[in-house]
């Protein structure tokens, strides 16, 4: 067994070094940071067969220990996601740079030039698990807005990560950038998790990613100031007035075009003057791709297949092919569903009355809100971000799919010419 002092000499010996690397991230070019990527981007695709197996030895030891189903979908890997971790890659060359950008600005009246300037963190820590995409992600999002960046991405992933940020490491050193601008500490398991959550003075910020339960832990036992990212359980509203048609498509594409991510539908509300008219198609074409359906009696007289729906349906992120489904009096009923059950993430209205639109939009309370639209568009690659570091369900600093201007704060930058106060 390695000795506990020597393993925190370790870690603190990776955090002096990231706080190093930020230093020297603060001062480079844009075409030094998109060299960086672009060097990233492609040795993502040249080792594929690296990432793949190593991935494989992590799917093979979690599904022998239990792995839920919809962990182990997101943990896998394929010669698709590769590439498309690659084209996201390659889309956050192609952003702008948030660094140096003036956010305002004024010229006193006694001279004094005042800006307030976008800057880079610093060093940014990420606590995840069984979600490797997130390591190039992450990784690419904070090299391009100039921080360094300390990734324990957890036991599941654990073979998958070695391999990406090793790959990552030897494209920051090809293009002469240090390579500790991205570490993992994996290697010390709970130790180092424990230690990023403590590192206040190393780590300008933390970012978890996960289960409810770990990001409640993060935010509870961390001193570094936290980006709290939620889980989401998210609901869609079906009006009066929705279409049939849409109804349909957006109610199965939010449910089961990837259902083990936080922006896959889990609870389905439904106007009680359309229920008729529209729970036994929506409903119908959700069974046909083996979702499990818990609803309410008014639901199951409509629908008999369905299972009797618990109180603790409407708290669940299922992750997986299951939804609640309940019908609401009006539009105020089910604000009020979503308003006690709500995790804040992403609210769907499908409608036809702009009036009930408007309302929801400016009464619902979640990091994003939509009218007729899927819920699986809340991601930072579909708002054009090239990818994302998380979903922000807080309402200080950052809010929704964060991308590169969230990974930054700013300084007031003041020039004068010898002016004093009186």
């Amino acid at each position: 067994m390695v000795d506990s002092a020597v393993i925190e000499h370790t870690i603190a010996e990776k955090f002096e070094a990231a706080r190093g690397a930020a230093r020297t991230l603060s001062t480079i070019t844009t075409s030094q940071k998109n060299a960086a990527l672009a060097a990233i981007a492609r040795d993502v695709v040249a080792n594929m067969a690296d990432i793949i197996a190593a991935n494989a030895r992590d799917l093979e030891r979690g599904k022998s220990n239990g792995m839920a189903e919809g962990l182990q979908e997101r943990l896998r890997l394929t010669p698709d996601r590769i590439e498309q971790l690659s084209v996201a890659v390659r889309d956050i060359i192609e952003l702008a740079d948030p660094v140096g950008v003036v956010a305002r600005g004024s010229v006193l009246p006694n001279g004094l030039a005042v800006s307030q300037v976008r800057v880079p963190f610093g060093v940014i820590g990420a606590i995840y698990e069984a979600r490797p995409n997130v390591t190039i992600d992450i990784a690419a999002l904070a090299l391009k807005s100039g921080n360094a960046v300390i990734l324990r991405g957890g036991s599941a992933a654990e073979e998958s990560n070695r391999v990406l940020v090793a790959i990552i490491q030897s494209a920051l050193a090809s293009v002469g950038i240090v390579p500790t601008a991205v570490q993992t500490i994996d290697e010390f398991g709970r130790d180092g998790a424990k230690a990023l959550m403590q590192a206040r003075g190393f780590v300008d910020v933390l970012i978890p990613r996960g289960s409810a339960q770990l990001i409640r832990t993060v935010v509870q036992e961390s001193t570094v100031p936290v980006i709290e990212t939620g889980s989401g359980i998210v609901h869609v509203f079906l009006d009066e007035s929705a279409d049939t048609a849409i109804a349909i498509d957006i109610v199965h594409n939010a449910k089961v075009q990837r259902p083990s991510v936080c922006n896959a539908l889990e609870t389905l509300l439904v106007h009680e003057a359309a229920a008729e008219r529209l729970i036994p198609v929506v409903l119908a074409r959700l069974a046909e791709s083996g979702v499990t359906i818990h609803a309410d009696e008014r639901t199951r007289q409509l629908f008999p297949q369905a299972l009797v729906a618990s109180e603790e349906v409407w708290s669940t992120e299922h992750l997986g092919l299951e939804i609640g489904v309940r019908v609401v009096s009006d539009l105020d009923a089910a604000i009020d569903h979503i308003t006690t059950f709500s995790t804040k993430h992403t609210e769907s209205i499908i409608t036809n009355d702009l009036t009930n639109a408007d309302r929801f939009l400016a009464e619902v309370d979640s990091a994003v809100v939509m009218v007729n639209a899927s819920t699986r568009f809340t991601d930072g690659a579909e708002f054009g971000f090239g990818a994302e570091v998380g979903i922000s369900t807080q309402k200080l600093h950052a809010r929704g799919p964060m991308g590169l201007p969230e990974l930054t704060s700013t300084k007031w930058v003041v020039r004068g010419s010898g002016q004093v106060r009186g």
